[in-house]
């Protein structure tokens, strides 16, 4: 009987939707899904949805599934953009029912999903190594340059079979590794060795691989910056963990304090947990700050005091905009001060989805692995193996990445003017919507110093916050939903990320497009200023 009222239920909804409605029967349905205080992600919608209900005779149930999943949250695609999808199919059929023409996906790192152009010389090595019989033909030599045709050929002589579809070794290709640590080494001033190099489809198997290293039971806690990126919290989750969270300081620009650093190791201590692990994010992801040298030996100098584990995500590094502040790895900071291979432990994780190349979809990048003894190498190996191999398009971008053309070569000039323009291009949007968000009643952001976003902080009203509780949500998630339904802007709350409880963050990218900006400043200035009369106290 359920099975039948759902299935007529939804029968009737297809139904008004292939009418013609008016707007303000779309603005009825957008306020519903704001206020809905069931969440669209969550598996009471899903079960609905199909029909299934917990006297199902399936052998998988909530009950039956790892609990690990169950703790497990990823907000970046989470609740507020699975309703964003649906209105984007919606607005498909009924384009001119909606207060806007479009949905903007300000919620995730994804820039070429936002119009972004890959970069040219990369492009041509990959589609000259994938498809290898465009070597051979003379129009090759007109269509493409003369520098991706050597690099090309350089890669295909050192891939097995010259097959991109072919498996690799575990750890990646040994010649794309050696472009890899020289590119490293030519960063740092200092040698990077290619058997430190395990190559990774992104940054988030490399994180996931060393929790599972790290990580035996709950009693073993990662110090996680709070606001984090909820890969951490995830990822630290699905392995049985506990996250340990040190708190970031908003006041001063989102610093990175030893004492607090200290204070929580203590803390932890006192329940009885092991902290194995520092997790550090430089540029900061929600928050978009760019640690300070002096600040980074200090981090280095408290993990080989405690023996943790420094691990680095440093996946932002070509995202720094502003001129007082520069990128300085944390192994180039370790070497520095004296530190090598017998005295920290390190793990850097760098992935092609980010900086100006922004190859998200290519599923490329690596970790550097530094500090650690044979057998526990070993170990990391027989993980690596277990997965067989990373993609090879995403370890060919990895390499480029790290090797681009030179002066002197004939794609460098139109290499370096694309590079230039993409970072450009960012600083501004980045300027523009820090400084419109800081006018805006009630909201505080800080400088966007490196990364992809921005995470203002705003200051509800005490009215808009008894509105979120009753409708079962929280405060920064209802300004977020009220903020899609009237402009179709998709961001994240900062509960997302988790943030210093009684504060209200929402993270948001600087991608969209720079000609698209001043529409989002209009849309965002707009609402903010009717949501804050509604709801003032």
């Amino acid at each position: 009987m359920r099975r039948f009222v759902i299935g007529e239920a939804k029968n009737l909804i297809d139904q008004t939707r292939r009418r013609p409605r008016p707007h303000h029967n779309n603005i009825r349905l957008l306020s519903l899904l704001a206020s809905d205080p069931i969440p669209v992600s969550s598996s009471r919608f899903f079960s609905d949805m199909t029909g299934s209900d917990s006297s199902s005779s399936l052998p998988v149930t909530l009950d039956s599934i790892n609990p690990n999943v169950l703790k497990c949250e990823y907000a970046v695609r989470g609740e507020i953009v699975n309703i964003a999808q649906k209105l984007q199919d919606d607005l498909k059929i009924n384009k001119d029912a909606y207060p806007f023409d479009e949905i903007i996906y300000c919620n995730i790192g994804n820039p070429q999903s936002l119009s972004q152009q890959p970069i040219t010389f990369f492009r041509e090595v990959l589609a000259l190594c994938s498809h290898t019989a465009l070597l051979d033909r003379d129009e090759t030599h007109a269509l493409f340059s003369a520098d991706s045709i050597a690099r090309a050929w350089k890669i295909l002589d050192q891939i097995p079979g010259k097959a991109t579809g072919a498996y690799s070794h575990s750890q990646g290709i040994k010649g794309l590794r050696d472009a890899i640590a020289a590119g490293i080494e030519a960063r740092d001033g200092f040698p990077a060795d290619p058997n430190d190099i395990f190559m990774t489809d992104g940054a988030s198997p490399g994180v996931h691989m060393m929790m599972q290293l790290l990580i035996s039971s709950e009693k073993d806690g990662i110090l996680c910056p709070i606001p984090q990126y909820p890969l951490y919290s995830a990822s630290i989750a699905l392995h049985g963990g506990s996250l340990v969270p040190y708190y970031l300081d908003e006041a001063s620009g989102w610093g990175l304090e030893i004492s607090e650093l200290k204070k929580q190791l203590e803390d932890a201590k006192s329940k009885g947990i092991t902290v194995r692990a520092l997790a550090v994010i430089n540029p900061g992801n929600p928050t978009g700050q760019v640690l300070s040298e002096e600040n980074q030996r200090d981090i280095v100098d408290f993990c080989k005091k405690e023996g943790l584990v420094l691990l680095a995500d440093e996946v932002y590094q070509e995202n720094v905009y502003v001129p007082d502040k520069k990128f300085h790895s944390f192994k180039k900071v370790a070497r520095s001060m004296g530190y090598g291979e017998k005295d920290i432990s390190l793990v850097s994780f760098q992935s092609i989805s980010k900086g100006y190349y922004g190859e998200c979809g290519k599923r490329g990048g690596y970790m550097e692995v530094t500090g650690f003894t044979s057998d526990v190498r070993e170990q990391i190996y027989k993980v690596a193996s277990v997965n067989l191999c990373s993609n090879i398009s995403g370890q060919i971008l990895a390499s480029l990445v790290m090797s681009p053309p030179k002066p002197g070569d004939e794609s460098y000039e139109s290499y370096i003017a694309e590079k230039e323009g993409i970072l450009s291009s960012m600083a501004r949007r980045a300027k523009t919507l820090e400084e419109a968000l800081n006018k805006l009643e009630g909201i505080t952001c800080n400088r966007a110093e490196g990364a992809m976003y921005l995470f203002p902080c705003i200051n509800l009203p005490k009215k808009a916050i008894a509105a979120a509780e009753a409708a079962k949500t929280a405060p920064d998630t209802f300004y977020c939903k009220r903020l899609l339904n009237a402009t179709g802007i998709v961001v994240v709350p900062g509960s997302g990320f988790r943030q210093v409880p009684g504060t209200w963050h929402f993270r948001c990218t600087i991608l969209p497009q720079e000609d698209k900006i001043p529409a989002i400043v209009n849309r965002l200035t707009e609402f903010h200023k009717s949501f804050m009369d509604e709801f003032r106290d």
